[in-house]
């Protein structure tokens, strides 16, 4: 509803991890966002399947706090540089 196109990769097994998925999405993105309800665990295994194509961001929360879809729309737009 804010004209910012984004997408979703949930992989639903972690091995093996989706490598070869990522990196073929890096050729049609601007950027990644890991989502993580941890302090980035994932973040690592997805810079490695970007395989440097695109930059990858981290956004966390701990403690049980689940990220909600506002929060995850404002961080992108820090990212994308729309922040206000």
């Amino acid at each position: 509803s804010e004209g910012i196109k984004v997408g979703l990769i949930r992989p639903i097994t972690l091995w093996p991890f989706p490598y070869q998925a990522l990196e073929e999405y890096a050729d049609r993105t601007k950027a990644f966002t890991a989502v993580e309800m941890s302090t980035g665990q994932m973040v690592e295994d997805v810079k490695l399947g970007v395989n440097g194509k695109k930059p990858v961001h981290f956004y966390g929360r701990t403690g049980g706090m689940v990220p909600v879809p506002d929060d995850i729309i404002a961080e992108i737009k820090k990212i994308l540089g729309g922040a206000k």
